[in-house]
């Protein structure tokens, strides 16, 4: 990895697994990253970690998305619209600079669950506060939200600027094969699909198409968009997952 002086990076899902590797690598090739997560008490202690071992201090961005911590704290409204204004309002303030905003597994951007990754097959009744699948939130409309605001200033880089994102094999299953309208929101359709359903088809499939719609919309200007399989790894990414998908995966 070259050297990043000048270059801003948001890690979502930084406090462990490769999120939290990515956020140790930026910082020791000197770029200015923000590491966003939901549980601040472990994030702090994952930053002093990471300083200990970098020198350097990566900045916490807050993104707990639980239904309660949303409609106790803001009235219903999505946390990840603050954070995600405040963080386009930052880069708004650094003309000139190149910008890197990346997503990595373990690094996922979480809207909703108790898991700041990107969601593995659970719980399947689980909804997001404005009555979306849950997997639907998490791991799209999320990552949709949180691309698309802080996108005029990864427009106006001097250089190119990144959307990165990992995906997973699960997209060649037949299972993510097409999306399931009428699996978006709660109902009888939605019940008759299992977990690994409504994952392979949301958290794959949704996301690689994203990704592609906005290379292909945003490239000649600039945005060079990509997803990648970072492989199989131990991290607590399936901690909802039951031992056979385990086993699988």
């Amino acid at each position: 990895m070259s050297d990043l002086e000048g270059k801003v990076v948001i890690v979502t899902g930084g406090s462990s697994g490769i999120g939290k590797e990515m956020v140790r690598e930026l910082l020791l090739h000197n770029a200015k990253v923000y590491l966003t997560a939901r549980n601040p008490e472990k994030t702090r202690n994952v930053i002093e970690e990471l300083t200990k071992a970098t020198g350097k201090t990566a900045i916490f961005l807050n993104l707990n998305l639980r239904p309660e911590v949303c409609q106790s704290r803001c009235g219903g409204v999505p946390l990840v619209r603050i954070a995600s204004y405040a963080a386009a309002e930052h880069f708004s303030s650094l003309p000139g600079k190149r910008r890197v905003y990346d997503r990595c597994a373990g690094g996922r951007l979480i809207i909703i669950g108790t898991s700041q990754r990107h969601a593995m097959p659970g719980p399947s009744d689980m909804l997001t506060v404005q009555g979306y699948d849950y997997y639907f939130g998490v791991n799209v409309l999320g990552h949709f939200y949180f691309t698309k605001l802080p996108l005029p200033a990864l427009l106006a880089t001097e250089d190119k600027a990144r959307v990165v994102k990992t995906s997973s094999s699960a997209i060649y299953l037949p299972l993510g094969s097409k999306i399931l309208f009428d699996t978006l929101k709660d109902g009888q359709t939605k019940k008759s699909k299992s977990p690994m359903h409504l994952y392979g088809q949301f958290s794959m499939f949704v996301d690689v198409m994203f990704v592609l719609e906005l290379a292909r919309g945003y490239g000649d200007k600039g945005i060079v968009s990509i997803s990648l399989h970072p492989g199989n790894l131990k991290t607590d990414l399936d901690q909802h997952a039951n031992w056979s998908n385990t086993v699988i995966w």
